[in-house]
């Protein structure tokens, strides 16, 4: 019995890294153009905007919570930046952008714990209702942003690297570093471990809580930025997804729906995993409804494992 859980502890901490090192190596061997350096670029590139919204998503599951909101975050506050660069104001269009992310995150974690409303009830209804806002606020139109200046944040380059690859790692490093070295991460785990006894422990449950969110609207906000500035348009239907491969990534990458246990680092390799999985499915030619029925089942074995590994304990 011992050893049936400490296989399944294994397999799934390390499950997700060890398909992935897999998937890696048969892609590689398949596909020439896989390996190239242009290719392997590419999918860090393209995992920007998720990855950086997933590591945020981590601490709020590990936390015991969900967020169905950041999709919609992500949408607002791409198009309100795009509008404001649109005016005239690039920087200041992205620094909003960027600061109303974080501002509806605040939101969305006082409704929760002020209301004592289930968190994927209430950030699904404020997920509608962020949308619908979008919506009001572009009069569902594209804003196309001419000003070469706002292109830079999604479409510049450092030593031939995209600056969205840079700021995925920053935020990977922030967010690893706020989980795992940090008296608030612990109290995150502590939370999402036994809500109970963390506030009995002098746990702020309530404000650990709002912080969290604040995280994930702060990070959909900064990935919708970079994404309107790579495509030099804002749209209220920009992001839409994003907050389920987000949990998906999260999931994948051995974090516990239950709360209470997860890392940063394997919520990377569940990132990378997705985009291996498009990428490579892309590479072959293999039509992108196969690639959901891969992608869900990948799912369903990680939730799974995760059950089984909580029953055996």
């Amino acid at each position: 019995m011992l050893l049936k859980r400490v296989r399944l502890d294994i397999l799934r901490d390390y499950g997700t890294s060890i398909a992935f090192i897999v998937l890696f190596a048969l892609l590689s061997i398949t596909t020439p153009a896989f390996f190239s350096a242009r290719n392997l670029h590419n999918i860090v590139d393209q995992s920007a905007h998720v990855g950086i919204v997933a590591c945020a998503m981590t601490m709020v599951i590990i936390g015991g919570c969900f967020d169905l909101s950041v999709g919609a975050i992500f949408a607002f506050a791409g198009s309100l930046a795009a509008i404001i660069a649109r005016a005239g104001y690039t920087e200041l269009g992205i620094i909003t952008g960027i600061l109303v992310g974080l501002i509806l995150g605040f939101t969305n974690g006082i409704i929760i714990t002020k209301l004592k409303i289930n968190s994927f009830i209430a950030t699904l209804a404020t997920s509608l209702m962020i949308r619908a806002l979008a919506l009001v606020m572009t009069g569902g139109l594209l804003i196309v942003v001419t000003d070469k200046n706002f292109a830079t944040l999604g479409q510049g380059r450092f030593l031939e690297i995209k600056y969205p690859v840079y700021i995925l790692a920053a935020f990977i490093i922030f967010s690893w570093f706020v989980l795992s070295r940090t008296t608030f991460g612990r109290y995150v785990y502590a939370i999402g471990g036994n809500q109970d006894a963390a506030r009995l422990s002098g746990v702020r449950v309530e404000l650990i809580r709002v912080l969290t969110f604040c995280l994930t609207g702060l990070a959909a906000g900064l990935a919708g930025v970079i994404t309107v500035s790579r495509i030099a348009q804002g749209v209220a239907d920009i992001g839409t997804g994003v907050e389920l491969d987000a949990i998906a990534a999260t999931v994948i990458g051995g974090t516990s729906i239950l709360g209470g246990e997860g890392a940063i680092w394997r919520t990377v390799i569940g990132v990378l995993l997705l985009r291996l999985i498009v990428n490579g499915f892309n590479l072959l030619n293999v039509p992108p409804f196969y690639q959901g029925i891969f992608q869900g089942a990948i799912i369903i074995f990680a939730v799974a494992l995760d059950t089984l590994s909580k029953r055996s304990r």
